[in-house]
């Protein structure tokens, strides 16, 4: 389980590294164009269930700390879905990995398989 530390003391929301991962690329991209918004997720039962939301913005104090040292791989659907939030008028709600879609081969490749 990672962490995403922001502020300064710093309040720390844990993540499992990989969803910690694509969160991390989300903010930055985000940020890195200099764009504040609001992110919000839902508590576990440990944290005391219900809402959080903080606000992001260039200036914020974020730290990613990651507990295995491998870095997972990136689902696009699950950056595009997060992005797509994050862009919103509410901002950011963090939600689960969606299926990875299937990678379909062009037409000209597909039919060099069906000829074997």
């Amino acid at each position: 389980m990672g962490s995403l530390l922001y502020g300064n003391p710093g309040t720390e929301i844990s993540f499992d590294d990989r969803a910690l991962m694509h969160l991390q690329v989300v903010i930055t991209a985000k940020l890195r164009r200099r764009e504040s918004f609001l992110f919000t997720w839902t508590n576990s039962a440990d944290a005391g269930s219900g809402r959080s939301s903080i606000w992001l913005d260039p200036s914020s104090a974020i730290f990613y700390r990651f507990a295995g040292s491998r870095t997972p791989s990136l689902n696009r659907d699950w950056i595009q879905a997060l992005m797509l939030s994050a862009n919103s008028a509410g901002g950011m709600f963090f939600s689960p990995e969606p299926p990875a879609t299937p990678q379909v081969l062009p037409v000209s490749q597909t039919s060099k398989f069906a000829n074997e």
